[in-house]
């Protein structure tokens, strides 16, 4: 049975909690064994997976940044963003990049909403791509 572990961002928790519950109702319909370490903001979000890496068979970066005043939000998002990829191609490990990234908060709650017809679940679509990987074989052509 495959490990995942969800890294969540708990800055925004309404957000964030929304993520985590639609990811994790995916995997454990699919009998994956699925863990969560919470972090404070999505900048530690790398690192708890490095620390991690050997542990699991894959993994879920979830949480949310607001676009606010300054450059910070293109700072965080970029460093965090080329991160995450930077491990998943260094150790050959899926991690899908649930990150909600908005201008404001209603954008940020139509992106987590637990039932959404229009787009579906940030949480969701990371769990899914996830999923994804950790089943795609070669097949003969």
């Amino acid at each position: 049975m495959k490990k995942i572990l969800i890294v969540n961002s708990n800055y925004y928790k309404d957000i964030s909690n929304n993520l985590v519950l639609s990811a994790k109702n995916i995997l454990k319909a699919l009998n994956f064994k699925v863990f969560i370490i919470d972090v404070p903001g999505v900048h530690e979000i790398p690192i708890t997976i490095k620390k991690n890496i050997k542990k699991f068979d894959a993994f879920i970066a979830l949480g949310c940044v607001i676009k606010g005043q300054t450059p910070h939000f293109d700072l965080i998002c970029s460093s965090t963003f080329n991160a995450i990829m930077k491990l998943s191609i260094d150790f050959s490990k899926p991690i899908g990049n649930g990150i909600v990234t908005t201008f404001n908060l209603k954008q940020a709650q139509a992106r987590s909403k637990k039932l959404n017809n229009k787009k579906p679940n940030k949480g969701s679509e990371a769990a899914k791509a996830v999923i994804s990987m950790l089943n795609n074989e070669p097949k003969k052509i």
